[in-house]
């Protein structure tokens, strides 16, 4: 742990933490979220001795979330002396206000994924619904106006690091459901909705505890264990706390574990939906790093969603594969040409994505990527390519210029 000062007039009063405050030993003084009521109450810690700092890491990724602040100020038209004279504590928040329409620009992830983070930590907070409303409002618009752009940018960062772990989980999960359910299973708009909902909320019982268990190396000790045991349960409390009466998407979170394999025509909606996320859930972990295993290949990956617990085809695991593709937007493949490329469109079916060429076939990085039409069989897919073999950086921002435009849907 690396400490970084923080002055008593940065931290917000009235308004919750967006980082843990913490001493000069490290130990944690108001946890993230904390809203201190008067700034008497922080200098009376000071005239104690106690001087405060934040963990450089968690002060990072604060930091993200402070440039996203500065760039909507900039996009709003703010004057120059007000961006100037704004705090690292005045964080954007996640939720609008109430005069403000909603964000309609194009997303920047690093910083929804930041923003996505505090809203799941932050469950007791009287704006968590609110904030956690907007948050599935957005990631549905923008899965249904640039759906291969919001599977690229969150494979990428599933796939690239175990930071915020639980939030990007969460996110990906939600964005698979609402799409199989939108563009496969022709849900209604309410049942995207609430399968959008229960699939970010379906680990609030333990989001800080699967971001320590993605970095931890050890067995879980008989505590974790129990947590994660029981974590959809506390999930459900925690919402019902928090204001949630929708019986749908509180039994779908309840069930998220527990649905056992079959046809869904039977089922309620609730257990419909738990079906879905159990599978997306699989796909998703399973593609995940960890820093006590390394991910899955995505045809693994895939294999492990779309058979089901009895190895029989998942009508559930089989939608999702056919709204994400077999080869989904931020995997990559080799090509019949020896190139190694990155899926940037889902194509008109599950196996002939549209990518984009990043070493050719020398084994030599392009200068500028190429992008490939898999469709023709002079540049067919012959292979998936495990994320941890590219050894490339990847400019996350470029390439999702590369994933806009329009496609044809497979039937």
């Amino acid at each position: 742990m690396r400490l970084v000062s923080v002055t008593i007039e940065s931290i917000p009063i009235g308004k919750p933490l967006a980082y843990p405050l913490r001493d000069e030993k490290g130990q944690l003084l108001a946890k993230q979220g904390y809203v201190f009521q008067r700034r008497d109450e922080l200098h009376e810690w000071e005239q104690r001795g106690v001087a405060f700092f934040v963990d450089e890491e968690e002060s990072e990724l604060h930091n993200k979330a402070f440039i996203g602040k500065l760039i909507h100020m900039v996009h709003r038209g703010s004057a120059i002396g007000e961006i100037a004279n704004t705090r690292i504590a005045k964080v954007l928040p996640l939720n609008p206000p109430e005069d403000e329409p909603d964000d309609t620009g194009p997303p920047d992830w690093l910083d929804l994924q930041v923003q996505a983070n505090a809203v799941l930590r932050d469950v007791e907070s009287p704006r968590f619904l609110a904030k956690l409303q907007f948050l599935n409002r957005r990631l549905m618009r923008l899965s249904a106006s640039t759906p291969d752009s919001c599977l690229f940018a969150l494979f990428h960062l599933s796939a690239s690091e175990i930071k915020l772990y639980s939030a990007t989980h969460a996110m990906l999960v939600s964005v698979m459901c609402v799409l199989a359910a939108r563009e496969v299973l022709n849900w209604h708009e309410e049942e995207q909705r609430q399968i959008g909902l229960a699939a970010l909320t379906m680990n609030i019982g333990m989001t800080e505890l699967q971001d320590q268990l993605a970095a931890q190396i050890p067995p879980l000790e008989p505590n974790q264990k129990e947590a994660v045991a029981h974590h959809a349960a506390r999930a459900v409390d925690l919402l019902k706390a928090a204001g949630v009466t929708d019986a749908v998407w509180l039994d779908a979170v309840q069930l998220h574990h527990d649905v056992p394999p079959g046809p869904m025509t039977d089922r309620t909606p609730a257990q419909r939906m738990a079906r879905l996320i159990q599978r997306a859930d699989i796909y998703s972990a399973r593609l995940s790093p960890r820093a006590s295993r390394l991910p899955m290949s995505p045809a693994a990956a895939m294999q492990a969603s779309y058979f089901d617990e009895h190895k029989q085809v998942d009508e559930a695991g089989a939608a999702l594969i056919k709204a994400i593709g077999i080869y989904s937007p931020g995997s990559f493949v080799k090509l019949h040409t020896q190139e190694v490329a990155v899926v940037v469109h889902r194509g008109l079916n599950t196996t002939t994505p549209k990518v984009a060429v990043l070493i050719n076939r020398e084994g030599m990085p392009t200068v500028e990527p190429v992008v490939r039409d898999t469709a023709n069989r002079d540049y067919r897919i012959v292979a998936s390519v495990p994320h941890r073999d590219v050894k490339l950086q990847i400019n996350l921002e470029r390439m999702l210029t590369l994933t806009t435009g329009n496609r044809g849907f497979r039937g």
